[in-house]
């Protein structure tokens, strides 16, 4: 299984920027999917999730401007990020529970590369 996350990029403050993270491999079962962060020095911090259901539950630093969604048809999970602030700078990682076959009991935890969100003042 491998989580591919794109979208990273410099932007502005008060703008926006829309990440992607795709799983792909062996999936039998993707379950919640969730996004995290790290900005330099400090530890990684959750940042939103959503089940496969489409319910979602964000950090309180990010609740009403960023946004979790999913496409179950391409196991992709996008964060909409608006109103962007300097504070959100950080390396965004997305994470996923998996079953990769029927076999499985449970699921495992598989993390994508991260990709670099820069907001500049």
């Amino acid at each position: 299984v491998q989580l591919q996350a794109s979208g990273g990029g410099l932007v502005q403050a008060g703008g926006s920027l829309r990440l992607s993270c795709a799983a792909s491999g062996s999936i039998f079962d993707l379950n919640t999917m969730r996004w995290y962060r790290q900005a330099p020095g400090t530890q990684r911090e959750y940042v939103a999730a959503i089940t496969s259901g489409g319910t979602t539950n964000y950090a309180a630093s990010v609740k009403g401007r960023f946004t979790i969604s999913r496409d179950n048809a391409k196991d992709t999970v996008y964060l909409q990020m608006n109103s962007l602030k300097p504070e959100d700078t950080a390396v965004y990682y997305c994470a996923a529970d998996i079953r990769e076959t029927i076999l499985d009991a449970t699921t495992h935890e598989f993390w994508g590369q991260g990709t670099l969100v820069t907001v500049s003042s």
